[in-house]
């Protein structure tokens, strides 16, 4: 109980000091919907009508204070530039990017873990340099340069995927609906996970070894237990806590970790939403998917701590 308390008055607190800089950062970032940099046609009249609208002609503290209490009740504005609820333009759009993120993030720890799993095993081999290789391209690779060669290749001169967008201009009923959207998102998450598959691979391959130096290794290998033994009972076991870790801290991409994909390939999620909104400074919804992100990556601490402590009840509270 006193770890579960100290653990709800720390992602308090932490809420609590991201909203207060995020509402400051916001509130000096240079330029403003209201004003006349975005639309010189803009009057007077009409800013101090708009500000009076949104509540923007109250003094700072009581701005702050107001908007706390909107998060609170799961209320985060309206829209400056489609003047609907923040929460429904959200939900517009979240579906998609948790799908896509989601099965990204699941295809990259699986395939990082296998490949990194075997080039340690196989330490200074040919496997072992050809997935070194391949990891340090896939990390040094700008997702923006492969969506942009992936898309001159394989949509415009193969045809095998879509060029942009999430459906055909006439997509089709039931579960073709479903599978034209999944061929449209395939392009897009293919480069998701070769991005991200280059860091984790080598961090993997390096726990491993460190792993495989290990006394009760040698005592298992010298008992004839064979490799997929050593891998099922000694090294997954090993590698848990800190996969975990990372899969806690991955929790805030689902929501903004596709920006740049999403905006090449044209797909209306949550990524493209945040960089729309970000140029229009439509600073309702900026604030909700900062909260958004702020609130998943608290959250997914509080989780991987919690299945530290399930995997190894030795872990201090």
């Amino acid at each position: 109980m006193k770890y579960l308390l100290r653990s709800l008055f720390y992602t308090v607190l932490m809420l609590f000091l991201i909203s207060v800089l995020s509402f400051g950062a916001i509130h000096m970032a240079p330029n403003s919907f209201m004003g006349g940099e975005l639309n010189p046609n803009m009057t007077p009249e009409n800013i101090a009508h708009l500000k009076s609208i949104y509540g923007l002609d109250k003094p700072l503290f009581q701005q702050y204070t107001d908007w706390v209490i909107n998060l609170i009740t799961l209320n985060f504005g309206i829209s400056f530039v489609s003047g609907m609820a923040v929460s429904e333009v959200v939900a517009k759009r979240l579906p998609v990017t948790l799908a896509m993120n989601s099965v990204a993030m699941i295809a990259t720890f699986i395939i990082s873990l296998w490949l990194g799993i075997k080039a340690a095993m196989r330490y200074e081999s040919l496997t072992d340099r050809v997935v070194s290789q391949f990891s340090l391209v896939s990390f040094a690779m700008p997702s923006y340069y492969l969506a942009l060669v992936a898309m001159m290749v394989l949509s415009v001169t193969l045809g095998w995927f879509p060029i942009a967008g999430m459906h055909s201009l006439e997509p089709p009923d039931g579960i073709g609906y479903y599978l034209d959207m999944a061929w449209h998102l395939a392009l897009p998450i293919v480069v998701m996970v070769f991005v991200g598959v280059g860091s984790l691979v080598l961090y993997i391959r390096s726990l491993t070894l460190e792993i495989l130096k290990s006394d009760y290794i040698y005592f298992a290998r010298a008992r004839g237990i064979s490799q997929k033994q050593i891998i099922r009972y000694y090294i997954l076991p090993n590698l848990l806590p800190p996969i975990v870790t990372m899969l806690g801290l991955s929790l805030p991409g689902l929501i903004g970790g596709s920006v740049i994909l999403e905006s090449i390939f044209g797909i209306e999620g949550m990524g493209q939403l945040f960089y729309l909104s970000a140029m229009s400074r439509d600073y309702p919804v900026i604030m909700g998917i900062l909260m958004m992100s702020a609130f998943l990556t608290l959250i997914g601490n509080q989780i991987a701590d919690a299945v530290l402590l399930k995997l190894n009840p030795f872990v201090k509270r």
